[in-house]
């Protein structure tokens, strides 16, 4: 009967995928080189996750997920805002957890894994589409808690969703963060009158 994987030995190897990917990037990926960069065969990999697709999709789920897990411990400890202006300070506190250095330097790999979620999403779709969905849930609880209907409040955590995953992204081209900033924080002058539940 064969040995079960090790989970710490598991653990270990997304830890290092993740690192690889970071460094390398999704385009010219291959399962032979990543191993060998490893210190290990494509056919452990395979034994440990099945497919390279799911072995990348695993290692950027549970790490790219980071500042979303965090917000969900700051909404734990903290409470649901109660009021939009509340709910102001919680999403500009959102916003700069993006500003940490180890989140700011994973954005290339999103980009990239947008692209590929688009190109191939029976490969790389899942990852996108489950730390978007996770995003606008969060958002949509938020909203719900202000006392917004559920229709109401999925539209509001998509828009605010969507439009900072954009603000996020552009500034890749050009580096300007400064512009970035500026502009979610207009982008929350716009919405947060619309926050009001009786709106």
């Amino acid at each position: 009967m064969p040995r079960p994987p090790d989970p710490a030995k598991r653990r270990d190897l997304l830890d290092r995928v993740r690192e690889y990917v970071m460094r390398n990037g999704l385009t010219d990926l291959s399962l032979r080189p990543l191993a060998r960069a490893l210190g290990t065969s494509d056919r452990m990999l395979l034994y440990y996750f099945g497919t390279k697709e799911r072995m990348v999709a695993e290692a950027l789920s549970v790490y790219e997920s980071r500042p979303l897990l965090r917000t969900r411990d700051l909404l734990e400890a903290v409470g649901s805002p109660t009021d939009p202006s509340g709910l102001r300070r919680f999403m500009e506190e959102v916003w700069r957890q993006f500003s940490a250095p180890d989140v700011r330097a994973s954005l290339p790999l999103y980009l990239e894994i947008m692209s590929a979620s688009v190109l191939h999403p029976d490969r790389y779709g899942p990852v996108m589409r489950d730390l978007v969905t996770g995003w606008t849930d969060l958002l949509t609880s938020v909203f719900r808690d202000l006392g917004m209907t559920q229709a109401r409040a999925r539209t509001q955590a998509t828009l605010l969703t969507d439009a900072c995953f954009g603000l996020l992204i552009a500034p890749l081209a050009d580096g300007d963060w400064g512009r970035a900033d500026s502009a979610f924080r207009s982008l929350l002058d716009s919405l947060e009158p619309g926050w009001q539940a009786t709106a």
